[in-house]
Protein backbone atom coordinates (compact mmCIF):
# COMPACT_ATOMS: atom_id res chain seq x y z
CA UNK A 1 0.00 0.00 0.00
CA UNK A 2 0.86 3.46 -0.18
CA UNK A 3 3.26 3.84 2.85
CA UNK A 4 5.21 6.93 2.04
CA UNK A 5 3.16 10.31 0.08
CA UNK A 6 3.81 13.15 -1.19
CA UNK A 7 1.71 15.89 -1.63
CA UNK A 8 2.51 19.35 -3.43
CA UNK A 9 1.05 22.81 -2.16
CA UNK A 10 0.71 26.24 -3.30
CA UNK A 11 -1.67 28.13 -0.73
CA UNK A 12 -4.56 27.73 -3.11
CA UNK A 13 -7.50 26.09 -2.11
CA UNK A 14 -7.05 23.51 -5.01
CA UNK A 15 -3.72 22.17 -2.88
CA UNK A 16 -5.30 22.69 0.24
CA UNK A 17 -7.99 19.97 -1.15
CA UNK A 18 -5.16 18.12 -2.06
CA UNK A 19 -3.09 17.41 0.71
CA UNK A 20 -6.30 17.55 3.03
CA UNK A 21 -7.42 13.77 0.52
CA UNK A 22 -3.98 13.19 0.96
CA UNK A 23 -4.17 13.72 5.22
CA UNK A 24 -7.31 11.05 4.47
CA UNK A 25 -5.22 8.61 2.62
CA UNK A 26 -2.52 8.25 5.15
CA UNK A 27 -4.73 8.46 7.63
CA UNK A 28 -5.99 4.90 6.47
CA UNK A 29 -3.06 3.63 5.67
CA UNK A 30 -0.95 4.21 8.67
CA UNK A 31 1.67 5.99 6.40
CA UNK A 32 4.01 8.85 6.36
CA UNK A 33 3.18 12.82 4.89
CA UNK A 34 5.31 15.07 3.29
CA UNK A 35 3.50 18.29 1.85
CA UNK A 36 5.76 20.51 -0.30
CA UNK A 37 5.70 23.65 -1.31
CA UNK A 38 8.34 25.47 -4.16
CA UNK A 39 9.00 29.24 -4.18
CA UNK A 40 11.15 31.15 -6.49
CA UNK A 41 13.57 33.14 -4.50
CA UNK A 42 13.26 37.10 -5.66
CA UNK A 43 16.73 38.78 -6.18
CA UNK A 44 17.13 41.35 -3.27
CA UNK A 45 16.28 44.91 -4.13
CA UNK A 46 18.67 46.47 -1.83
CA UNK A 47 20.24 45.19 1.43
CA UNK A 48 17.63 46.62 3.61
CA UNK A 49 14.75 45.37 1.78
CA UNK A 50 12.73 43.04 4.49
CA UNK A 51 9.94 41.78 1.79
CA UNK A 52 12.74 40.74 -0.60
CA UNK A 53 14.60 39.12 2.00
CA UNK A 54 11.67 36.88 3.48
CA UNK A 55 10.83 35.90 -0.45
CA UNK A 56 14.28 34.87 -0.66
CA UNK A 57 14.44 32.64 2.37
CA UNK A 58 11.18 30.85 1.58
CA UNK A 59 9.34 32.43 4.13
CA UNK A 60 5.97 32.57 2.59
CA UNK A 61 6.40 28.97 1.35
CA UNK A 62 6.76 28.27 5.13
CA UNK A 63 4.29 29.86 6.30
CA UNK A 64 1.78 27.81 4.10
CA UNK A 65 3.72 24.40 5.10
CA UNK A 66 3.34 25.42 8.79
CA UNK A 67 -0.34 25.59 8.52
CA UNK A 68 -0.92 22.32 6.38
CA UNK A 69 1.04 20.58 8.98
CA UNK A 70 -1.31 21.67 11.14
CA UNK A 71 -4.11 20.41 9.69
CA UNK A 72 -2.61 17.31 9.49
CA UNK A 73 -1.94 17.30 13.09
CA UNK A 74 -5.43 18.47 13.94
CA UNK A 75 -6.14 14.99 11.58
CA UNK A 76 -3.94 13.16 13.90
CA UNK A 77 -1.07 12.69 11.23
CA UNK A 78 2.08 13.58 11.18
CA UNK A 79 3.63 15.46 8.21
CA UNK A 80 7.10 16.60 7.22
CA UNK A 81 7.16 19.71 5.51
CA UNK A 82 9.48 21.01 2.58
CA UNK A 83 10.22 24.22 1.20
CA UNK A 84 12.27 23.93 -1.79
CA UNK A 85 13.53 26.76 -4.40
CA UNK A 86 12.96 25.86 -7.50
CA UNK A 87 10.08 24.59 -9.91
CA UNK A 88 6.99 22.96 -8.28
CA UNK A 89 6.94 20.10 -10.25
CA UNK A 90 11.09 19.60 -9.88
CA UNK A 91 10.36 20.05 -5.91
CA UNK A 92 7.96 17.42 -5.58
CA UNK A 93 9.24 14.66 -7.49
CA UNK A 94 13.11 15.48 -5.65
CA UNK A 95 11.67 15.18 -2.53
CA UNK A 96 9.55 11.82 -3.69
CA UNK A 97 13.25 10.59 -4.58
CA UNK A 98 14.73 11.46 -1.53
CA UNK A 99 12.22 9.99 0.86
CA UNK A 100 11.65 7.18 -1.26
CA UNK A 101 7.76 7.88 -1.88
CA UNK A 102 5.28 5.38 -2.64
CA UNK A 103 2.62 7.68 -3.89
CA UNK A 104 2.33 11.54 -5.21
CA UNK A 105 -0.77 13.62 -5.06
CA UNK A 106 -1.34 16.63 -6.66
CA UNK A 107 -4.71 18.52 -7.42
CA UNK A 108 -5.75 19.09 -10.57
CA UNK A 109 -5.74 22.69 -11.29
CA UNK A 110 -4.43 23.51 -14.78
CA UNK A 111 -4.96 20.34 -16.02
CA UNK A 112 -7.91 21.71 -18.80
CA UNK A 113 -6.80 24.17 -21.89
CA UNK A 114 -3.94 25.59 -22.70
CA UNK A 115 -2.02 24.69 -19.84
CA UNK A 116 -2.63 20.92 -20.23
CA UNK A 117 -0.84 21.20 -23.78
CA UNK A 118 1.90 23.65 -22.47
CA UNK A 119 2.67 22.06 -19.16
CA UNK A 120 0.96 22.27 -15.69
CA UNK A 121 2.45 20.79 -12.62
CA UNK A 122 0.07 17.93 -12.49
CA UNK A 123 1.23 16.93 -16.21
CA UNK A 124 5.23 17.94 -15.64
CA UNK A 125 4.92 15.51 -12.28
CA UNK A 126 3.01 12.58 -13.94
CA UNK A 127 6.01 12.99 -16.81
CA UNK A 128 8.87 12.85 -14.07
CA UNK A 129 7.89 11.33 -10.90
CA UNK A 130 9.86 8.24 -9.69
CA UNK A 131 6.74 6.89 -8.35
CA UNK A 132 3.08 6.38 -8.91
CA UNK A 133 0.75 9.86 -9.22
CA UNK A 134 -2.63 10.41 -8.35
CA UNK A 135 -4.03 13.47 -9.58
CA UNK A 136 -7.05 14.63 -7.33
CA UNK A 137 -10.18 16.53 -8.65
CA UNK A 138 -9.78 19.34 -6.65
CA UNK A 139 -11.24 22.36 -9.02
Amino acid sequence: MFETVVVGADGSASAAEAVQQAIDLVKLTGGRLHIVSAYKPQQKLSSGDEFARSLDTGEVADSVLADLASRARTASVEAKIHGKAGSPADAICEVAAEVGADLIIVGNKGMKGVRRVLGSVPNSVAHQAPCSVLIAATT
